[in-house]
């Protein structure tokens, strides 16, 4: 059966008035307009829908079940305009995001500001690794990610939005504390608590150290920013993480930034989605507000947290 919005609508109104003159008058449309709605419907459907009977008409058994598939078509379109409505308005939707580990400690509060204008959007955020996070784009897992430098691919939208100061840390109680101005070789056979291999701050610390000659001596991995924080807090080597995972620790005087040649290594974030999946209108008006508030340098003032230990 091919039936169109028009018929049920028209075969709708036809029922509820009991009349098509009422049913032409309830829609705009002229009484001959309607019967041919009618006519049309009862031609799909091969069975007579109404009898008419002086100037009122009625339903017949085929049309009393035809009239509860009409109304529940016309339900169900009116439903389906009223979503699409409010998604377009941004008072519904839902946003999925992939947040790498270190951008956690401003994401967070970024999300609430934008949570705070749309509350009707659903956001679900998800903090994982760098190696989790370059799967998940491969399989399409998030609408949206905030990750350090993405893999080299024509299939990704890559968009900067903001500085990752890569910077030395050591306990208060290290020698190297004392010294105005490091140099580079002066790390050379310091111990270094580092991230697990793949990460995004390990790459950039071992480039570096590849462009001048030099590799990590001893050195431990962790799995976490938080665990490499209490590591070098707990005195077991220096450690190199973004300075947006330290402003509290360094602010409180439980770690301290060497000042050494080269560094901090200046770094970017970036808002990354696949071009082969459209974004919805929540998550382009999520890019919109992130960077905006970039741009307006309100993403730097945002307070930052510890990463979660557990």
């Amino acid at each position: 059966m091919d039936i169109s919005l028009r018929q049920t609508r028209a075969f709708e109104a036809v029922a509820d008035e009991g009349s098509i003159t009422r049913a032409a008058e309830r829609l705009h449309l002229t009484q001959p307009a309607v019967s041919m709605q009618i006519k049309k419907l009862e031609e799909q459907a091969g069975l007579a829908l109404i009898q008419v009977v002086g100037k009122r008409v009625f339903l017949t058994e085929a049309g009393k079940e035809m009239l509860r598939y009409c109304r529940r078509i016309n339900r169900d379109v009116q439903e389906a305009r009223a979503v699409m409505q409010a998604l377009n308005e941004l008072r519904h939707g839902r946003i999925s995001i992939g947040v790498a580990s270190t951008v956690n400690y401003f994401a967070t509060h970024f999300i609430a500001s934008f949570h705070a204008l749309h509350p009707e959007i659903q956001i679900r955020m998800e903090v994982t690794n760098r190696e989790t996070l370059l799967q998940e784009l491969q399989e399409l897992d998030k609408d949206l990610f905030l990750m350090g430098q993405p893999p080299a691919d024509s299939a990704l939208e890559a968009t900067p939005f903001m500085e990752n100061p890569l910077v030395v840390i050591a306990s208060p109680r290290h020698p190297l504390t004392e010294c105005r101005e490091i140099a580079l070789e002066a790390l050379a056979e310091e111990p270094f608590v580092v991230r697990e291999p793949g990460s995004g701050t390990r790459m950039a610390l071992e480039g570096f150290l590849t462009r001048h000659g030099m590799e990590l001596a001893s050195h431990m991995e962790m799995n976490s920013n938080e665990a490499i924080k209490q590591a070098v807090m707990a005195g077991l080597g220096l450690g190199v993480v973004s300075r947006h995972t330290v402003r509290l620790e360094l602010a409180a005087g439980a770690l301290v930034e060497l000042p050494v040649a080269g560094f901090p290594l200046l770094r970017q974030w970036y808002l990354v989605h696949r071009r082969d999946r459209p974004l919805s209108h929540a998550a382009r008006e999520f890019k919109r507000y992130l960077l905006e508030a970039a741009e307006e340098g309100r993403l730097s003032e945002l307070p930052e947290q510890a990463e979660p230990t557990g």
